[in-house]
């Protein structure tokens, strides 16, 4: 009787590890997928960008032709600025970035010692689809900026004001999903330490 009671533990124990196992092979493949997306849609960016900046640096190369040194004083003042603007919209970008990263590093930390991260990766996920659109009104600001040397048109200048201002939204957006991640994070490491408390403490009563 006891042999058959120790299969039958054994088997479930073996049907649990085995349904575990398929679960753990079907997160890996949606995250593979997701960070092959992810990593398109990055290179497709920065590929645009980069476009982009190859037309502001022959700009740049213009300026030297100009032959009036007030006026090409004045053009390589206009180039400095709009590089400048740019890379401020891309610092903030990088520093998202590498928070996303760390976020979901410690998202899969926690994930791997029990605790609920459903929330958390909920809110990293609404994190990253507003940076990739911050990311994409970049690559619209490289485009008005790079159409000329010559000062901005009075429409490419309400563009331009538009696009930075629903970028700088979508930055802000961004930041806020991964505090609220951490948040959750942190509720629900508060929530398992006292259900784990709870467990020890009614284990110890039932010892006495």
């Amino acid at each position: 009787m006891m042999l058959v009671v120790s299969t039958g533990v054994a088997r479930a124990e073996n049907d649990n590890n085995g349904a575990r196992l398929g679960e753990l092979k079907l997160k890996a493949e949606v995250k593979g997928d997701r960070d092959e997306v992810r990593a398109e849609m990055r290179l497709q960016i920065e590929t645009t960008r980069e476009e982009a900046k190859q037309k502001m640096e022959t700009l740049r190369e213009r300026v030297k032709e100009e032959t009036d040194k007030v006026k090409a004083r004045v053009k390589e003042m206009r180039i400095v600025g709009r590089e400048k603007a740019l890379e401020r919209f891309d610092n903030a970008v990088e520093r998202i970035s590498e928070w996303q990263i760390k976020v979901e590093a410690k998202i899969a930390e926690l994930e791997a010692k029990g605790v609920a991260v459903a929330t958390a990766k909920d809110f990293l996920a609404t994190s990253e689809t507003k940076l990739t659109a911050a990311e994409n009104k970049i690559v619209e600001i490289n485009a008005v900026l790079a159409v000329s040397i010559d000062e901005l048109t009075a429409e490419n200048k309400t563009k331009l004001r538009t696009l930075a201002e629903e970028t700088q939204t979508l930055v802000v957006e961004a930041h806020k999903a991964l505090r609220d991640a951490i948040k959750s994070l942190k509720d629900e490491v508060r929530i398992k330490i006292e259900a784990n408390a709870k467990v020890e403490a009614e284990t110890e009563d039932d010892e006495e």
